[in-house]
């Protein structure tokens, strides 16, 4: 083989390599860049079938027990300004 048909069978190498190479990246989709802030909920679009969690329910305080609370919290009042050396602010 002459030094020539030897360039000449590389480079028809290389131009196969290069179309293969071309055709893999434009096969794969560039990352996307990535956006600033908390990213979005995409569990809907991925899972449809999967049920949203059930809401708590909101627990309401009885007026007994708001007067509870209220009577607890006046009487620790009390007893921080009895105490001596109370820390004053």
């Amino acid at each position: 083989m002459a030094l020539s048909e030897i360039l000449a069978s590389i480079d028809s190498e290389i131009a196969q390599l290069q179309r293969a190479r071309a055709l893999l990246v434009g096969a794969a989709a560039p990352p996307a860049k990535k956006k600033p802030g908390r990213p979005r909920k995409v569990i809907a679009a991925v899972l449809p079938a999967v049920a949203k969690p059930a809401k708590k329910k909101k627990r309401n305080l009885s007026p007994e027990g708001r007067r509870r609370i209220a009577e607890a919290v006046k009487r620790r009042w009390a007893a921080q300004k009895k105490a001596p050396g109370a820390a004053q602010k």
